[in-house]
C-alpha cells in the first residue's frame, strides 16, 4: 500500500507484485507499480511502469490496496516471467476461479494490442481448452498434437485419482513425471498402484518422465501414436486423420 501511495494518483500495484497480492505467484521482492503515462515518478525500491489508457475497469482493490485486475496482471506477467511461472500463474488463477480459459481468451481478444497479449494468446493456443499445470505438461501437449491425437482432458478425475491426461474415447491415461515429485520410493510405489488401478478398470495407462518428454521426443510421439492406433482399432473408431 505504501508503494502505491508513494506513486500518487492513479497508481496500481502491478506485474509480479499484483500476482503476489492475487495469490497466483509467490510475492516478488521488487515492488512493481503502474501509473498513467502522462506522469513521471521515481521512487527508490519501486519499479514504476508507465502506461497510457489505464481503463477504470482494470482497477481492483484487495485488502484495501489498488491493484490491476486479473487479466491485466496476467498480461503484464507475460512480459516479465518465464513460461513455467506464467503457466503456474494462469493455472492458479483458474483454480481460484478468478478466470477460466474461455473467459481469458475472450478478454484478450477484446484487449487493445500491447506487450504480453500475443504471448499469452500463444500460450492458450498451445494448451487447448484447458490449463496445463506445468511447462512439462505443455511440452507433452505439443507431442500429443505431433502424434495426431485428439485433445485430451487435463487433470480429470479417473478411478478416484486426478490424472494428467485422459482420453475417454480411447480409455487411455497418461501421466508425466517431473524429477522431484516422483523420485522417492514411497511416491514411486503410489504411482505403480495408480497405474494398476487404471489397468484393473480396463484402461491403458502410460507414464513418461520429464527426461523423455524433453530429450526423447520422437520416442514419446511414436509410442503415443502406436498405442492410440491400437486402441482406436479395438474400439472400432476411425483413424484420427479421417475424422471431420
Amino acid at each position: 500500500m505504501a508503494a502505491v501511495l508513494a506513486c500518487g494518483p492513479g497508481a496500481l500495484l502491478s506485474h509480479r507484485s499484483a500476482a503476489g497480492l492475487w495469490g497466483i505467484l509467490r510475492p516478488f521482492p521488487q515492488l512493481e507499480v503502474v501509473i498513467p503515462r502522462e506522469r513521471t515518478v521515481r521512487r527508490r525500491g519501486i519499479s514504476v511502469h508507465r502506461r497510457s489508457g489505464l481503463a477504470p475497469g482494470a482497477r481492483r482493490v484487495i485488502d484495501g490496496i489498488p491493484v490491476t485486475d486479473i487479466v491485466t496482471t496476467l498480461v503484464d506477467l507475460a512480459t516479465c516471467v518465464n513460461d513455467g511461472l506464467l503457466i503456474r500463474a494462469v493455472n492458479q488463477a483458474d483454480r481460484q476461479e478468478l478466470i477460466d480459459a474461455e473467459g481469458l481468451r475472450t478478454a484478450l481478444d477484446q484487449m487493445a494490442p500491447r506487450p504480453g497479449v500475443g504471448r499469452l494468446k500463444a500460450l492458450l493456443d498451445r494448451q487447448g481448452g484447458a490449463f496445463a499445470d506445468s511447462l512439462l505438461e505443455l511440452r507433452f501437449l505439443d507431442l500429443v498434437r505431433a502424434a495426431s491425437l485428439s485433445e485430451p482432458e487435463l487433470q480429470a478425475r479417473v478411478n478416484g485419482y486426478r490424472v494428467d491426461f485422459y482420453w475417454p474415447d480411447l480409455g487411455l491415461v497418461v501421466e508425466t513425471d517431473g524429477p522431484r515429485d516422483h523420485r522417492t520410493p514411497a511416491q514411486q510405489s503410489k504411482d505403480r498402484r495408480r497405474d494398476q488401478v487404471h489397468v484393473v478398470a480396463g484402461l491403458t495407462s502410460l507414464r513418461f518422465t520429464e527426461a523423455q518428454v524433453r530429450h526423447e521426443r520422437e520416442w514419446v510421439r511414436e509410442t503415443l501414436a502406436r498405442v492410440a492406433e491400437r486402441l482406436r482399432a479395438q474400439a472400432g473408431l476411425r483413424p484420427e486423420s479421417s475424422r471431420l
